[in-house]
């Protein structure tokens, strides 16, 4: 005798089915190319490694990220359009790599004198940070998620001392940023590199110093082989976030629910980021030293000069980006708030 499925459980069974597919096709694609703006050797870089790791774990591997070297999909500056545009579905960058075509991105990837990298993290995920900065990505067609901040990065790498602020009139750096234009104002000729070419510019007397990174980075670069002073602080970049990118016609085929996980992966990635670099410079500065690299400090006159300088771009950026001004204030007034709260907690020191 055949069996008879019942019309109301076959339309369940159906409904089910719909749904689940549905489901499946709300969630997006399973598979995203990533392009690298930095190697994944260095740990600016392997950040997106990190960063698909905690995806596939969230999403029980359902997600993959396919993590890409600079050049292996597009060359390193070319991430950002190539997002934009759609030949690309994603990447994975420095957020102020992209201040010729969003001039805002430059407080998010390198700000003078700007708040530590925890009151930085406060404004970016309990502030205006990332909504201002997404506002700025819409017309680009770009959704960004802020993942990883490295610390306060080095003054630099140089074969001279600088003792006054006249030692930078004539000299040639990498540098990027707004720094760039603080040191144009002493005199300094200033030139964005990408990271892997800078060895070679240093080597061959194209540029004279260089900053890059931390010293966890900085010391996979080799910049201590043709150089002989690494100068501190980084007044130039206080802290650096670095994103993931994602072109908006994609993400917007993920349903909430997985949104919901990209953004928890960006967390715990962030995290780590946070937890793994402050220890980690000392380690690498102490090494350093022992091959005879000559750590030393800014004089304090310089950094008081500098400090000037960076006034005078502050006011101008204010006054010719409305974004960078509501930006900038909006992380000032944050961190107001943050560093009152540990003044009136701090404990002194025996």
């Amino acid at each position: 005798m055949r069996y008879k499925f019942p019309v109301s459980a076959a339309m369940a069974a159906g409904v089910t089915a719909l749904s689940l597919s549905a489901a499946v096709h709300a969630a997006g694609p399973e598979k995203l190319d990533v392009a690298n703006t930095f190697n994944t050797s260095i740990f600016i870089g392997e950040g997106a490694l990190r960063f698909a790791e905690e995806l596939a774990t969230v999403t029980d591997g359902e997600i993959e990220l396919d993590v890409h070297n600079p050049g292996d999909l597009v060359p390193a500056f070319e991430v950002f359009n190539s997002v934009s545009s759609g030949a690309i579905p994603a990447g994975w960058d420095w957020i102020g790599y992209w201040a010729g075509t969003v001039p805002v991105t430059n407080l998010y990837g390198a700000l003078p004198f700007g708040p530590s990298p925890e009151a930085f993290m406060s404004w970016m995920w309990a502030g205006e940070g990332t909504e201002i900065l997404q506002s700025a990505y819409d017309q680009y067609n770009v959704k960004v998620l802020p993942c990883f901040i490295s610390p306060q990065e080095t003054g630099g790498w140089y074969n001279k001392e600088i003792n006054t602020i006249k030692d930078f009139d004539g000299l040639r750096m990498r540098i990027s940023g707004l720094g760039a234009k603080v040191l144009n104002k002493y005199g300094a000729s200033t030139q964005l590199i990408p990271g892997g070419e800078i060895y070679l510019a240093l080597e061959r007397g194209r540029i004279d110093a260089t900053e890059f990174s931390v010293p966890q980075v900085d010391q996979l670069m080799g910049f201590e082989d043709i150089t002989k002073y690494y100068y501190f602080p980084g007044w130039h970049q206080s802290a650096s976030w670095f994103s993931f990118i994602v072109n908006k016609d994609v993400w917007s085929e993920y349903d909430d629910a997985t949104k919901a996980k990209f953004e928890t992966a960006c967390r715990a990635t962030l995290q780590w980021s946070m937890a793994e670099a402050p220890a980690e410079q000392m380690r690498v500065i102490k090494k350093l030293e022992q091959k005879g690299i000559e750590v030393k400090r800014f004089p304090d006159p310089v950094i008081a000069e500098l400090r000037k300088g960076w006034e005078e771009v502050r006011a101008e950026e204010m006054k010719n980006n409305p974004l960078f001004k509501k930006a900038y204030e909006s992380l000032m007034e944050h961190t107001e708030l943050v560093e009152d709260w540990y003044e009136l907690q701090a404990i002194p020191r025996d």
